[in-house]
């Protein structure tokens, strides 16, 4: 099994696939495993790397490094000793907001970010994050069995939000660090200045993550679009896959544009 031993800690990663390099990042409390999905379509004309990240899946569980910085920089160091040749970063909820702070740091590593139905200012989205993680930390089975269903639209397979619920219950509990610094991230100062290409694709029905975030983060952003799934919630991706993937596609496609037209620029 693929394991990279980065920041003293062990990373789980799948890497297959030939072409221009792609790195999945996934949600709170998942794994690489929910962009299943995708893989198939992608693989076939591009690198595909998906990232168990710190603390999730079949990575390490490790007491620190559990913050939007420390994630970082594991990107950046796996970026490196996979030799990675500037992916475009596809992140998923909080990975999205990981997503676009690499792009903010370290923005030679990577051609450009797809943003997934994030990256959330969380102090405007009205989440009760100290209620939230105090709950965690009383009852996570109840809490998280309570919670995970309204990420989807109301028609999803129960068996979906069954594994996914599954998936959080097996990560760490260390990751709850993340919503405390989440209570204050805001990317909006940020994004006017991001000197790569970003898209937005949000889930219509999101109600963790409105679209309206996406709408305005793509409004602050230089050159950035916003494509809205129908009928899908907080986790497009999974919920209306063939939609998504035509989506990350044509994204994919106006990202590769900008960055020819910058370097010749």
């Amino acid at each position: 099994m693929p394991h990279l031993d980065v920041n003293d800690t062990t990373l789980y990663y799948e890497d297959e696939g030939t072409g221009p390099a792609l790195l999945f990042l996934h949600g709170w409390g998942t794994s690489g495993r929910t962009w299943g999905a995708q893989l198939p379509d992608f693989t076939r004309d591009h690198r595909v790397v998906t990232l168990d990240w710190r603390g999730c899946g079949r990575s390490a569980r490790p007491v620190r490094g559990n913050t939007t910085a420390g994630v970082v920089n594991d990107l950046v160091a796996l970026i490196g000793a996979l030799r990675l040749d500037r992916p475009v970063v596809v992140g998923s909820s909080v990975g999205a907001a990981f997503a676009t702070e690499l792009g903010v740091r370290r923005p030679e590593l990577i051609r450009g970010v797809v943003s997934v139905d994030g990256p959330a200012y969380w102090p405007s989205t009205g989440m009760p994050i100290t209620e939230l993680m105090e709950r965690l930390r009383l009852d996570r089975a109840g809490t998280v069995a309570g919670w995970v269903p309204g990420w989807y639209a109301p028609d999803t397979s129960p068996a979906l939000i069954d594994w996914t619920i599954r998936q959080i219950l097996d990560s760490s509990v260390y990751i709850d660090e993340h919503f405390a610094v989440a209570s204050t991230y805001d990317p909006r100062p940020i994004l006017p200045g991001l000197q790569m290409p970003i898209h937005y694709i949000h889930g219509e029905l999101d109600t963790s993550i409105p679209v309206e975030v996406s709408r305005t983060c793509a409004a602050l952003t230089p050159g950035a679009e916003l494509t809205v799934i129908p009928g899908a919630g907080h986790m497009p991706h999974q919920e209306r896959p063939d939609a998504f993937n035509a989506a990350l596609r044509a994204a994919l496609t106006r990202i590769a544009a900008a960055a020819a037209a910058h370097a010749h620029a």
